[in-house]
């Protein structure tokens, strides 16, 4: 609904009396027309006498709860989009926005541009959707806990994701809870009533990944003395985890590229394909892309796997959820069974000092550890100084040389001396192993004489020509005007 000037109308409803104003002036200042109040009811009546174009509304309000009014709105006005405002920024507030059909969730404080940007995208013309039915009330346990920007962002995505049955790439460092985001997109997810199945590729014998995913046929190979039902088939109608994806044998790797491309599978050893009615979410703590130039991954899978990718920051890069996580693993260990703790202000500021390279786990064994080991109810700087100190790897020898390139190089050839072992194929392993030296040998030649191809000849030794061939070669970036 616009005005006569052609303004349209925002709706707010906030009991927070600064917040109204402020979006209210915000909101004129870019050209809206704004109606504003405190109470749900007063929002309701507004809707219900189709008044206004947009709704911003937050979640605890004096007489009811924002998120109730939200599949009321879709039913009676399903064209009328719904922003919701919350304090409360956890997973689970994010989720039931998405669920309840929110057209976008923002938690507070917000950035005032961002708001801007969700209102603008929000007024674009839509076609007229049915209201969705009414859905179950999610439960309140955390999966995931964290109110950084970062975690905001996630919980956004998944919210959206839940649903979709898009194909997920989950990513980050280990301990950083991929597991955790997956059992979250299938948990909230419209496949919850399935089973959730997960394998860990890195911890399956490689000759044996292709049984575990496919299932086998009586006799298809030495032992097989019955038909195996494979976990394709274990996780029909719910979610399959594909934990580790990066360690996935070339041979799996194909006939999963099948199932996404076909949708189907056949077991080993048989020849009936099988619906695969599965959504799938992978997860790895390595680079794939690097793996791919290595030829030790598929681009065609990476990018059948990669639709939606979620990155999982490591917990130095969030320290202001810290505190939320440590509280939570402290709650988590009492519910288990240990005495109940509490961490001094002394005691938060070092744990916010430490780099962290276990992650979230880490920070959960360290908790675990002090809430057992410490007969204090609170835990000083002390304490968890020297238990982070215990936890540290032990120093190497004095006197003891650094690792040299050499070493470094045959240590990485393992893993193809250890595939050729196992019966894999490796070819071409020369021509791979100097591409790889190679490529970065010249990228930084090139970065070190910054693009002057006639200096990082020199410095390298190489004829002019030699080199513009490899950097061709190599496809390496060349910094134009600069020869």
């Amino acid at each position: 609904m616009s005005d006569e000037n052609g303004a349209r109308t925002i709706l707010i409803a906030d009991d927070d009396r600064a917040i109204r104003t402020v979006l209210s002036q915000a909101l004129a200042r870019s050209g809206y027309q704004v109606r504003a109040t405190s109470s749900a009811a007063t929002l309701w009546r507004w809707v219900e006498d189709g008044e206004g174009d947009l709704v911003l509304t937050d979640v605890v309000m004096p007489d009811e709860n924002g998120l109730d009014l939200v599949p009321r709105i879709r039913r009676v006005r399903p064209e009328l989009r719904v922003i919701v405002m919350s304090a409360q920024s956890t997973f689970i507030t994010a989720v039931k926005a998405a669920q309840r059909g929110a057209f976008e969730y923002l938690p507070k404080p917000f950035d005032l541009k961002e708001l801007l940007a969700v209102v603008a995208r929000a007024l674009v013309p839509q076609q007229a959707v049915a209201a969705p039915p009414g859905e179950e009330e999610t439960g309140e346990r955390l999966p995931l806990v964290g109110r950084s920007p970062a975690m905001q962002e996630i919980y956004r995505t998944v919210a959206r994701l839940t649903t979709t049955d898009l194909t997920v790439m989950i990513t980050g460092e280990s301990g950083t809870g991929k597991e955790l985001v997956a059992r979250a997109l299938h948990d909230y997810g419209r496949r919850r009533p399935g089973p959730f199945v997960a394998i860990n590729m890195a911890a399956i014998p490689r000759e044996l990944i292709e049984s575990e995913l496919f299932g086998h046929e009586r006799g298809a190979f030495t032992g097989a003395l019955a038909r195996g039902v494979g976990r394709f088939e274990q996780a029909a109608g719910g979610t399959l985890f594909l934990d580790e994806i990066g360690d996935m044998p070339p041979e799996a790797q194909t006939r999963l590229l099948r199932v996404l491309q076909e949708g189907e599978f056949t077991t080993v050893g048989g020849r009936t394909p099988v619906k695969a009615n599965v959504r799938i979410v992978a997860a790895t703590h390595r680079d794939l892309r690097q793996a791919i130039r290595q030829g030790l991954f598929r681009e065609d899978l990476f990018y059948r796997l990669n639709v939606v990718p979620i990155r999982l920051p490591p917990l130095r890069e969030r320290i202001e959820d810290i505190p939320l996580l440590a509280r939570h693993f402290l709650e988590r260990a009492k519910a288990a069974g240990l005495p109940a703790k509490q961490l001094s202000v002394d005691a938060m500021e070092r744990l916010k000092e430490h780099r962290w390279p276990g992650n979230a786990r880490e920070l959960e064994n360290l908790m675990r550890r002090l809430a057992a080991l410490y007969p204090q109810e609170t835990i000083d700087a002390d304490a968890v100084a020297a238990e982070l100190f215990e936890a540290e790897p032990a120093a190497e020898p004095r006197g003891e040389s650094p690792e040299t390139l050499e070493q470094a190089v045959e240590r990485h050839l393992q893993s193809f001396v250890s595939a050729q072992r196992d019966g894999l194929p490796v070819r071409d392993l020369y021509g791979r192993v100097l591409a790889e030296v190679e490529r970065p040998l010249l990228r930084l030649a090139l970065a070190a004489t910054r693009g002057n191809q006639i200096k990082a000849a020199s410095m390298l030794g190489l004829n002019r020509n030699t080199l513009r061939k490899k950097i061709r070669e190599l496809d390496l970036p060349v910094v134009r005007g600069v020869s």
